[in-house]
């Protein structure tokens, strides 16, 4: 046994000595023969210049704008001052600079082991430097460098869209080999979404060098990979004008092509993206947050709200599909309904009620008690299901990063969110877009494209990348065709008929225009209360949101506008006029080809021209109305 004892710590002493000597002199080899290879070369990146992004007519949303950045001589030292004077040389220079700060950032950096020069400015603008230029350059302590900052012309106009660029945390770093040389990298918006696409790829120059890290040839040189621009769908003429429209008002609005190029999507207020590039400040930081108005989220697609009437069109889907002969049921509403025993009225928006209802007028007048009706014969799991193949309640796929899903509820949904039973009274209200529906205005932007041509498109911002096309993708979606073209006539009734609920806004519109409107309560309505409040007498986080969404022209669907004011009230009244004024601008600026704008135009400077005043400019409607036959509508 002794034997034996022995016999094993001698086999282990040799096996370990064995596994020493090869970590010693193979494993480390490798190690200390890179690190001598460090010794004599360098490898210095050459950083890429990142990608511009312009709209659909050539005008520049982001660029960057030429600087340089300054670096100091490592190994300067403290204790006889030479850091001290190096930063009082610059200071000199540059009154500006926050001298604290350069030291900080030196200290961080500095150690016996870096040979390379140390960054303590990023950024000073061009015409700033090249005053100086010639006298720091030829200081031995200082390294001048070519940089570049990114600049957003439009700012708060298109901010929630192209989004802005910060520096690169440890986690951005780690995930992106990429931002570590350039020291920024997209934060939202197409800037980080496309982030990869615009940063490029950098190059390197491999050195040869001597002890003292003084470059003595150079072994290779790999060009960087620059300006992979970005150009995308948007018009930042009717982006401008539509948020210039809105003023003050909280609202979200979406233009976007039936097909699902995105051509303007406003989220108000808005903020100033050029105040995050280098840092921003914690008293602007403090005022985003503070506002009310929530000017930092992307409301159309990282905020979610009741969507009221609009997903009215979406049930009846539901009802076609659920079985036969229920959507061609009428239904008679008398302003209410109850359910089984209960006295609960569950009360449509007009007291009196709509008497009898087919789907037509369901839509043409929003009545509610036909949705209720509907519901129950054919249940939240089916209503559920056809909502979200028809794109609400998903994501619809568009190009900005971390897109909300929102909420279609159905029977598992409430289970796993609050372990409790579905009860008809919440399959009802949901019919309506009340209760737990909650969705993006970008869906239901792409939700109305689907109703306007039976195809539901991918919203795309992205135009082309760097020369290359970029096409949505859009999903045929199969329903009863005479049922569709039903909610179709309803929906041409909303915006023409007299007895539409956006009638008043748009009916004298120069081309036709579909739609439906929605007025999606935020707080609920007590049975003990006979008589609705007014909404404009509702305190203001009380009053519900406005909603229209609407395409045209109504024969051949080339557009959609969805537009959504936060507590507005009625849809037909706070979101129709705004509706309204987005088709003139899209009219009178020649987005409707297959009518005869030049015409109009013509015969409006003409008229004009005989007046003796001027012609309008192109990007405004004019203030005389047409039809489409060119003929000046008179009144209001």
């Amino acid at each position: 046994m002794r034997f034996k004892i022995v016999l094993l710590i001698f086999a282990l002493f040799w096996v370990v000595l064995i596994v020493r000597l090869y970590h010693i002199s193979i494993k480390s080899n490798f190690y200390y023969e890179r690190l001598a290879k460090e010794n004599i070369e360098r490898k210095n990146y050459l950083k890429p210049v990142r990608g511009e992004i312009f709209d659909s007519k050539g005008k520049f949303l982001a660029v960057n704008k030429i600087g340089f950045s300054l670096s100091l001589a490592p190994h300067l030292s403290i204790k006889k001052g030479e850091l001290q004077a190096a930063i009082a040389t610059l200071k000199h220079y540059f009154p500006d600079l926050n001298a604290t700060v350069m030291e900080r950032v030196y200290r961080r950096q500095n150690s016996p082991y870096n040979y390379r020069y140390i960054k303590v400015i990023d950024f000073i603008p061009y015409d700033t430097m090249m005053r100086d230029y010639a006298r720091l350059s030829a200081l031995p302590f200082v390294k001048i460098e070519t940089e570049t900052k990114r600049y957003y012309p439009y700012g708060r106009y298109a901010a929630h869209i192209v989004g802005y660029v910060g520096r690169a945390n440890r986690r951005e770093i780690a995930a992106d080999p990429v931002a570590e040389i350039v020291g920024y990298t997209g934060k939202s918006g197409l800037e980080r979404y496309y982030n990869r696409w615009l940063e490029g790829e950098p190059g390197y120059i491999l050195s040869k060098v001597n002890a003292r890290n003084k470059a003595l040839k150079v072994l290779e040189r790999k060009e960087p990979v620059n300006n992979r621009s970005l150009k995308v769908n948007l018009d930042m003429d009717l982006q401008k004008y539509i948020y210039d429209l809105l003023g003050k008002t909280p609202a979200v609005v979406v233009v976007m092509r039936t097909t699902g190029e995105v051509l303007a999507a406003v989220s108000n207020p808005s903020f100033d993206p050029n105040l995050f590039v280098g840092g921003i400040s914690v008293k602007d930081w403090k005022a985003l947050q503070n506002n009310l108005g929530h000017p930092f989220t992307n409301k159309f697609i990282h905020a979610v709200y009741p969507p009221g009437s609009v997903i009215k069109m979406g049930v009846a889907l539901a009802a076609s599909k659920a079985g036969h002969g229920i959507l061609d049921e009428h239904e008679y509403c008398k302003g209410y309904i109850t359910i089984g025993k209960s006295k609960h009225k569950f009360r449509c928006w007009k007291k009196w009620g709509h008497g009898d209802v087919d789907l037509r007028k369901s839509i043409r007048e929003s009545c509610d008690v036909y949705y209720y009706d509907k519901s129950l014969k054919i249940g939240i799991d089916k209503i559920a299901k056809t909502l979200k193949e028809i794109g609400l309640g998903v994501r619809t796929g568009i190009d900005l990063p971390r897109e909300y899903r929102g909420i279609i509820p159905d029977k598992a949904w409430k289970r796993k969110r609050y372990h409790q039973p579905w009860y008809m009274g919440e399959t009802v209200i949901a019919a309506i877009g009340q209760g737990y529906d909650n969705i993006t205005p970008m869906q239901v932007a792409r939700y109305t494209a689907f109703l306007a041509t039976g195809e539901l498109p991918t919203p795309t911002l992205a135009k082309e990348l760097d020369g290359q096309k970029v096409t949505p993708k859009r999903i045929k979606l199969h329903f009863n065709p005479y049922h569709m073209s039903l909610i179709r006539q309803g929906m041409i009734d909303v915006c023409n008929d007299r007895r539409g609920t956006a009638y008043k806004a748009l009916h004298k519109l120069p081309i036709k225009v579909a739609g439906k409107t929605g007025t999606a309560q935020v707080v609920s309505i007590p049975q003990e209360i006979k008589k609705r409040v007014k909404e404009q007498d509702l305190a203001y986080f009380k009053k519900s949101h406005a909603w229209i969404t609407t395409y045209a022209p109504v024969k051949k669907p080339e557009f959609v506008v969805t537009v959504l004011v936060e507590h507005g009230g009625h849809g037909g009244s706070a979101a129709g006029p705004i509706a309204a004024k987005i088709y003139q601008w899209l009219y009178y600026n020649g987005y409707f080809k297959n009518h005869p704008v030049e015409k109009i135009r013509a015969a409006l400077e003409k008229q004009m021209r005989e007046a003796n005043v001027s012609a309008p400019a192109a990007s405004k409607p004019p203030k005389l109305r047409m039809d489409q036959t060119g003929r000046e509508i008179r009144g209001n």
